[in-house]
């Protein structure tokens, strides 16, 4: 079993990134992925090229200015105290853009990124508008943040959403794949997983995630412990379960494009394990999971419905 797929916390980072997955660095055609730290006063400037970019805190706020050939907008982000905090606001920047980032008090953010060929406008979005998912029950119970979501955010090729695990359940479960392009059924995406983790009086948090060949693709095969700052690439495979360890709740940041002409998120459970579903219903969403009933969407159940 090889662990190439895992990049530990300093594997995966660049002279202006603390973590910088790039189609190239991955070996891959879509998906990318920016961590960005900015210290007190901070500016960064970035080109989109190729590719569109939703730029999400993670902690913090910043302004944000986006420039391309029809013009310029300013927004301000206003961001969170962190990814435990619930959703953020962000700003979808088109490709071929410019952007610049300027943070009074410093903080973290996300760039997540996908090759595309449509240049859409930039746009801000409000946390307020963002849909949160109660998913699973017992302890597959978890929270999803769907602000980049295909069907609820337009972009491109970039789908893009957050899930919280509290401590001891698990995620990604049933395992399931979207790595063969059939129309309806399933979808082809590359994905990076992003991690975070709750501390406990200052002990740092860890997980595992798992990743098993499908018999598609390059037969990725991963079974790694992973803690916060750590990104786990997922060109093809069955992937999940994600587990957080008993007392320390679990953040990861899901960032996925694909080359097929639909922007969709279809899945396909591993037959082994996809009976669980089933039993969801007989048991309560984990209570340390709350969502105000304004915001709350309805959790998925079927073998199409993304089980992240």
């Amino acid at each position: 079993m090889t662990n190439t797929h895992h990049l530990p916390l300093g594997k995966a980072t660049s002279e202006q990134y603390a973590v910088d997955v790039t189609p190239e660095s991955a070996a891959w055609g879509y998906s990318s992925l920016r961590v960005l730290e900015l210290p007190p006063g901070g500016t960064h400037h970035f080109t989109a090229g190729d590719s569109e970019w939703i730029v999400l805190s993670l902690s913090g706020g910043a302004t944000v200015a986006v420039t391309d050939d029809f013009g310029g907008e300013t927004y301000q982000l206003h961001g969170r105290a962190g990814v435990f905090s619930g959703p953020s606001d962000f700003v979808y920047v088109p490709r071929d853009a410019t952007a610049s980032l300027t943070s009074p008090a410093g903080g973290r953010f996300a760039l997540t990124g996908a090759r595309c060929t449509r240049r859409l406008p930039a746009r801000y979005e409000p946390a307020s508008s963002v849909p949160v998912e109660l998913r699973g029950s017992g302890n597959c119970s978890r929270k999803v943040h769907n602000f980049g979501a295909a069907g609820v955010f337009e972009c491109d090729k970039l789908i893009a959403v957050e899930v919280i695990t509290p401590g001891g359940n698990w995620s990604s479960y049933p395992p399931h794949k979207h790595d063969v392009n059939r129309p309806g059924e399933e979808s082809e995406l590359e994905e990076i997983y992003y991690f975070e983790f709750a501390d406990h009086e200052g002990t740092p948090g860890l997980g595992y995630q798992r990743v098993s060949p499908s018999g598609h693709g390059h037969g990725t095969d991963v079974l790694a412990e992973v803690r916060g700052g750590d990104v786990v690439l997922i060109p093809d495979g069955w992937h999940g379960p994600s587990m957080a360890v008993p007392g320390h709740d679990m953040y990861y940041l899901n960032v996925m494009a694909g080359p097929g002409a639909e922007r969709a998120w279809l899945i396909c459970d591993h037959p082994d394990h996809a009976w669980i579903r089933d039993t969801w219903p007989s048991q309560p969403v984990d209570p340390r999971l709350t969502v105000p009933q304004s915001r709350l969407r309805s959790s998925g159940g079927t073998p199409t419905t993304p089980s992240q």
